[in-house]
């Protein structure tokens, strides 16, 4: 009997009594439920994959939704600037017109005052050289004769 022998014996009862104590069923049992557990693990990470699939493909059409919304504000952003602008040259221009019309009824306003002044001066400086003319030439029987006319004739237009 040498020392093999004793090996041999030695791992005979050690299988004995791992068979004994049944060590290859709990192995066994240990190994289907992490199986098992790995099984339900995977099941789930497909169940969460197929959600954020889901997720994904909703944020995307979200996101689709939101640019198409985006684009028809800025299109109608554009299209309002586009009328203002048309309605502010319009009414830019209209000013400029009723401005210009305004600036030439004043110009013609001013033109027709200075044509006036120099008419009434030209009245004035007539008078005033008749006036020296008379005062020269006619005596006083003619000079009365004269303001007696002129009197009658004011009474006259005044009637």
């Amino acid at each position: 009997m040498d020392a093999t022998f004793f090996a041999l014996v030695g791992l005979v009862l050690f299988l004995a009594l791992l068979a004994y104590l049944k060590v290859p069923g709990m192995m066994a049992k240990s190994l289907d439920a992490r199986a098992d557990k790995i099984r339900d693990e995977l099941a789930e990470a497909k169940r969460l994959r197929e959600e954020a699939q889901h997720l994904l493909a909703e944020y995307q059409r979200k996101r689709k939704e939101a640019e198409a919304e985006a684009a028809a504000i800025v299109s109608a952003a554009e299209r309002e600037a586009a009328s203002l602008t048309a309605e502010a040259k319009q009414k830019t221009e209209e000013f400029i017109a009723r401005r210009n019309a305004l600036s030439e009824q004043k110009i013609k306003q001013a033109e027709s005052e200075a044509v006036n002044a120099v008419r009434s001066a030209a009245v004035d400086l007539a008078i005033a050289a008749a006036e020296k003319v008379l005062v020269k030439k006619a005596d006083d029987g003619v000079q009365q004769a004269l303001f007696n006319a002129s009197v009658s004739e004011v009474k006259s237009r005044l009637n």
